[in-house]
């Protein structure tokens, strides 16, 4: 059943280099070794947890525009890793959206916390208390 199986995000990118540089040297993510991927041309994939993001090479990348990634964080983990991207210098995404709140650039709906961003090619990616 599906339900018992490991999703992959899957992220197009119109270039691969700064895909690369936006992914590991501003998320800190790691290539996932012997992914299964390494005969796909222009495509990376990282380990994320029990999960992983796979980056590939696509003329439609930046064409969603709804949240394409989230990462599950407990609060602890949300509040070091949205420190430390506010750090690298990452700009978080506000909207409105009814029920709501906004503790600056940090959503708070129904106990949990939120905040969205982009990669280089539009991709809005989240991090969200569980």
């Amino acid at each position: 059943m599906l339900s018992d199986l490991t999703p992959m995000a899957t992220l197009a990118t119109a270039d691969l280099e700064r895909s690369r540089k936006f992914y590991e040297g501003m998320l800190g993510l790691s290539e996932m070794p012997d992914s299964g991927n390494d005969n796909i041309s222009g495509s990376v994939t990282y380990k994320c947890g029990s999960g992983a993001v796979f980056v590939y090479e696509s003329q439609y990348a930046g064409t969603n525009k709804a949240t394409a990634v989230t990462f599950q964080a407990s609060n602890e983990q949300f509040d070091k890793e949205v420190d430390r991207l506010r750090h690298k210098g990452i700009n978080f995404m506000t909207f409105d959206f009814e029920g709501m709140e906004w503790d600056g650039d940090v959503a708070i709906m129904q106990g949990m916390r939120s905040v969205w961003f982009a990669d280089p090619d539009g991709n809005i990616l989240n991090i969200g208390t569980m």
